[in-house]
């Protein structure tokens, strides 16, 4: 599965309030709209600016905070290809993949704002385009690629049956 698109760079800990900010808790029931405010406290550019297909690349503890389901739910909705970070929180992650976003750990230090990107999940590749550099990162467990295959882990279960990997 290859994914390209254009690098979105975040910090290091970028929470779950930065990603789905709390003032709009209230949205949870109407995930369009509160798609429009993905990310506006870390970049009030992002929403706005994305296209579908770009990447979201941070550095350590990327998630950390709160179980919010719906930060990387909205972080997809968005139109994001993938995270890529040096780190997840591990609730993130996990949230991550049951909703079909790829979550990606990889030195994320060569890769910057605009970047073009190309990922190879199977192969555990990136390839930096605009600086003509590849960076390895341990592929998923297949159980999850499957998972991210299926569009998450929900229909995942509804194609398959539970616990059918």
């Amino acid at each position: 599965m290859k994914l390209t698109g254009k690098a979105w760079k975040f910090g290091d800990s970028i929470s779950t309030d930065l990603i789905a900010p709390g003032r709009y808790y209230h949205l949870r029931s109407n995930m369009p709209e509160l798609v429009k405010h993905v990310l506006e406290d870390a970049d009030p550019n992002f929403a706005k600016n994305m296209e579908p297909g770009d990447f979201v690349v941070g550095g350590n503890n990327f998630g950390l905070g709160s179980s919010r389901e719906h930060a990387p739910l909205i972080i997809k909705m968005a139109g994001t290809n993938a995270v890529i970070a040096k780190s997840f929180a591990r609730i993130f992650f996990r949230n991550a993949i049951n909703v079909g976003l790829p979550a990606i750990e990889c030195d994320t230090d060569k890769i910057d704002q605009g970047d073009e990107l190309e990922v190879n999940l199977e192969a555990g590749k990136i390839i930096n385009k605009t600086k003509g550099i590849e960076l390895e990162f341990d592929p998923l467990p297949s159980v999850m690629t499957t998972i991210l295959q299926d569009g998450g882990l929900a229909a995942h279960i509804a194609k398959h049956g539970d616990f059918k990997l």
